[in-house]
């Protein structure tokens, strides 16, 4: 399956974008997806994630409660991304592992091209 990630800009502290990952050529029904970032110099992290069949999600703790992964199978995932701070801003991927519970540790074998996130304050 490939990625498409979309949804990324400029927005200003406080404020909040929805970033969107579709499959191209296949179907997210039997996938984890999951979304990181990275900044230059910095080594990828995990922001969210969802699992393939039993909805569960996942957050790195500085996440919980600004941010929320949905999921509308099998077309679409989503990362609502309210209250931005400047060090939100990276380049947002998002990722697919086969029948994957959609954590950090899961081995994600498929990825988006990313979309940038420039969060000013």
């Amino acid at each position: 399956v490939q990625l498409q990630a979309c949804g990324g800009g400029l927005v200003q502290a406080g404020g909040s974008l929805r970033l969107s990952c579709t499959p191209s050529g296949g179907s997210f029904s039997r996938y984890g997806i999951a979304w990181f970032r990275q900044t230059p110099g910095k080594e990828r992290e995990f922001v969210a994630g969802v699992g393939w069949g039993s909805l569960t999600t996942h957050y790195a703790d500085s996440m919980k409660g600004r941010f929320t992964i949905s999921r509308d199978n099998p077309n679409a995932v989503y990362l609502q991304m309210n209250n931005l701070k400047p060090e939100d801003t990276a380049v947002y991927y998002c990722a697919a592992d086969l029948f994957g519970g959609g954590d950090w540790s899961s081995r994600y074998e498929y990825w988006g091209q990313g979309t940038q996130v420039t969060v000013s304050s």
